[in-house]
């Protein structure tokens, strides 16, 4: 008896690693070598690439593809529909497995329904992107992302919600209460 669960319609392929608590549902696929830790919620026709790592406690909604080169750290939130890429130039006739670029989603981060992920563009530390925006750069810690192509347009704690930062550049969380400070276009927690 294994120590997740999986429904009987989805396809778990061998040689790849679950971890203990994770709940994967209707037709999806986890595909050879690749890892899902602990804890994660794998919704309904999902498909996990081979080598794809996820880290402890993801979520990942309904109708979302995680191809080969993506890296998911713990507490990653990936929301319905949403899409990963992972050649920057595809073409149906011409294989480019070996052109594969890596993007790594990092701790806490969150990516709306719709959002689309240019490859080869990491998340920072609690990002959120917001439903359907197209992330085509680097998205540091702590920011929020809208729109297509996304643009910046402002911060967020690490429970998700605006920060207001004040003339000393500091904020608080409303929720959680945490400082943090804007120093240099970059948050950091106090």
């Amino acid at each position: 008896m294994s120590d997740y669960f999986s429904h009987e319609t989805a396809v778990i392929d061998e040689n790849c690693s679950i971890g203990a608590g994770t709940k994967i549902w209707h037709f999806s696929h986890v595909m050879s070598n690749s890892s899902v830790g602990k804890k994660c919620n794998i919704g309904q026709n999902v498909v996990i690439s081979p080598k794809v790592i996820l880290g402890n406690n993801v979520k990942v909604q309904n109708n979302v593809s995680i191809y080969t080169g993506v890296i998911c750290e713990d507490d990653v939130f990936l929301g319905p529909s949403m899409v990963f890429t992972n050649v920057i130039n595809p073409r149906s006739a011409i294989v480019r497995k070996e052109e594969f670029l890596k993007t790594r989603v990092k701790k806490g981060a969150s990516i709306g329904a719709n959002a689309t992920i240019v490859c080869g563009n990491d998340i920072g530390e609690y990002a959120f992107i917001g439903a359907g925006a197209v992330v085509t750069k680097e998205i540091p810690a702590y920011s929020l992302w809208v729109g297509n192509p996304a643009k910046q347009i402002g911060w967020v704690s690490e429970y998700g919600h605006r920060l207001e930062f004040d003339s000393d550049g500091k904020a608080s969380c409303p929720e959680s209460k945490v400082k943090y400070k804007l120093e240099n276009n970059k948050v950091i927690q106090l």
